[in-house]
């Protein structure tokens, strides 16, 4: 199942929480060799983990992480305000902009697991009336997201290659979705079951810029 968890929220879910860290120091510190922070018990955080984000997870058995991501409104401290500015050409700063890192799936998550988060990320857009989600990628990503069916607007990228970084939009579109369920193998009613489930109330349509 996906759990929205707000970070405060995560002491109540160690083994889970403590799965995902683990697994995000696997991604990007072993893996993709990005210069992180990995502590003595094997995960990897930082200081936005910090600031009460939300994730979202895929929690194929309890206590087990299939992946995650993690969410923080771009009218506060975001990792792209802080560290990747330079890649816009304009200043981002709305609640109904979310900023979505640690895009981290478990060593043996398929692309539908990918399909998986990236349908609850819609369903964060319905559910709280954002217009957009933004975040920050790598090369290797654009192949997942193509995949899926939910490829961003490229605002702006640096370097080449493999090592080529983007910041790029997610809008909500309808057509979208019915792609990710599909990718995601995941019915429409579940999904906003899981949704109902974490916040107590149904999904509700998009504002309307």
């Amino acid at each position: 199942m996906i759990r929205y968890l707000y970070g405060a929220e995560l002491r109540s879910y160690p083994a889970l929480r403590d799965a995902m860290h683990r697994d995000r120091a696997t991604q990007f510190h072993d893996r993709l060799g990005w210069n992180v922070n990995v502590d003595e018990n094997g995960g990897e955080c930082d200081a936005y983990d910090g600031l009460n984000p939300l994730y979202v997870i895929w929690e194929p058995a309890p206590g087990v992480h299939g992946g995650s991501m993690r969410f923080l409104p771009m009218d506060g401290r975001t990792m792209v305000t802080d560290h990747f500015a330079g890649l816009l050409d304009c200043t981002i700063d709305s609640p109904l902009i979310w900023e979505c890192t640690r895009f981290c799936l478990a060593p043996d998550a398929t692309v539908k697991v990918a399909g998986i988060l990236m349908l609850a990320g819609g369903e964060l857009m319905r559910g709280h009336g954002l217009t957009h989600l933004l975040g920050v990628f790598d090369a290797r990503m654009i192949r997942i997201y193509n995949a899926i069916g939910a490829a961003p607007q490229v605002l702006g990228s640096s370097g080449t290659g493999r090592d080529r970084i983007s910041v790029g939009l997610w809008p909500y579109r309808p057509t979208d979705r019915l792609r990710v369920l599909r990718r995601a193998g995941v019915s429409s009613d579940v999904s906003e079951l899981w949704f109902r489930r974490a916040f107590g109330r149904p999904v509700t349509p998009p504002l309307v810029a």
